[in-house]
């Protein structure tokens, strides 16, 4: 096995990079790394986690799934403010399997987002 630690980088593909970059930096918080403009890409930080690079590419392409990690004590107050922001959020559900709580919302392009937070260990 390859000794893999965690992920380091994520592309999301975005169709005007215009509109998605205040809702991944103002809504979602995501700190500014570096812009491309060359190539439409803009670099944005996840806290600790790594990077989320959204990529302008306006051909058609299949929607995704990606999950943020949150603190269990602020799944609930991350809900009610994407609420106040007027993003239909789906939660929060716990998931026992994990064990997580997670809240479900779409970005400006329809991609499925999930902010989790792992059960804190008792």
């Amino acid at each position: 096995m390859l000794p893999i630690q965690g992920l380091y980088e994520i592309a999301i593909r975005v169709k005007d990079l215009d509109k998605s970059e205040p809702f991944y930096r103002n809504i979602l918080g995501l700190q500014m790394g570096i812009r491309d403009e060359s190539r439409r890409w803009l670099f944005l930080r996840a806290g600790d986690a790594g990077m989320v690079v959204l990529q302008e590419d306006k051909s058609d392409w299949l929607l995704q799934h990606f999950a943020f990690t949150t603190a269990e004590t602020d799944i609930e107050k991350a809900a009610r403010l994407l609420r106040e922001q007027g993003i239909e959020v789906d939660g929060p559900h716990f998931h026992e399997w994990i064990p997580a709580t997670s809240i479900y919302f779409t970005d400006p392009d329809g991609h499925d987002l999930e902010l989790c937070a792992p059960a804190q260990k008792k």
